[in-house]
């Protein structure tokens, strides 16, 4: 019979103890009293969000409904499996993205979730420079689409598009080829070394807010005993 709820710091001294190699994945689930499937979600949240995504939610991720969309179509389309899909995405589990499928394939609304803004974040006229801001970002933050859009009040679209470019063929791929008399867009060297001081910003940005939360959960595990 399984244990009950384990705390976020709990999950984590578990999964590295398995990580570390001191423990088989399967032992680990007999000594801890935990389901298998419970231990490979804690895993695939951990891999996914980082210590974070160990926390007990109290409520549902929301997802806006182009996101939706777009991961429903990416999954139909691009030939990938939906445990692929959701480490891509960051959705919390597959039965969500099953939901979502069965919902598209009906002919259904894949609405936002209750309290989530119906309207989407319209795209926007971006400049070279700040393609490579936002794909900086995105990157620095995992691949987090939705935290992207938030952050430059750009279309999910169009960031999705500029990573996967960026990825294809770096920065100069970032340019914006329309207009045949239109001159070629180019980053002086004091441009290229502001997006190199962003980029060192959001990384320490990420790594405190990490540090931060992992101290946190010290501290609550400090007051429990």
């Amino acid at each position: 019979m399984a244990r009950g709820k384990y705390n976020a710091l709990e999950k984590l001294n578990i999964l590295e103890e398995v990580l570390r190699g001191e423990i088989g994945f399967l032992a680990a689930a007999k000594k801890y009293e935990i389901n298998k499937t419970t231990l490979m979600k804690w895993q695939r949240r951990y891999k996914l969000y980082g210590a974070e995504g160990l926390v007990s939610r109290t409520h549902n991720q929301s997802y806006t409904a182009e996101f939706k969309l777009q991961a429903v179509k990416d999954y139909l389309e691009g030939g990938l499996s939906q445990y692929q899909i959701i480490e891509k995405y960051k959705i919390a589990s597959t039965r969500q993205l099953s939901d979502w499928i069965k919902k598209y394939n009906g002919h259904s609304s894949l609405n936002a979730y209750k309290g989530e803004p119906k309207a989407m974040t319209k795209g926007r006229t971006t400049t070279w420079q700040e393609r490579i801001e936002i794909v900086q970002y995105c990157l620095t933050n995992q691949h987090d689409y939705q935290k992207t859009v938030g952050q430059f009040q750009v279309s999910y679209q169009q960031v999705y598009q500029w990573v996967k470019k960026f990825e294809d063929g770096g920065q100069d791929a970032l340019k914006d080829g329309r207009g045949r008399k239109k001159a070629p867009e180019e980053l002086t060297e004091a441009e290229q070394q502001k997006l190199k001081m962003k980029q060192m910003e959001y990384e320490i940005e990420r790594l405190r807010a990490e540090n931060a939360f992992l101290k946190k959960l010290e501290e609550l595990e400090r007051r429990r005993r």
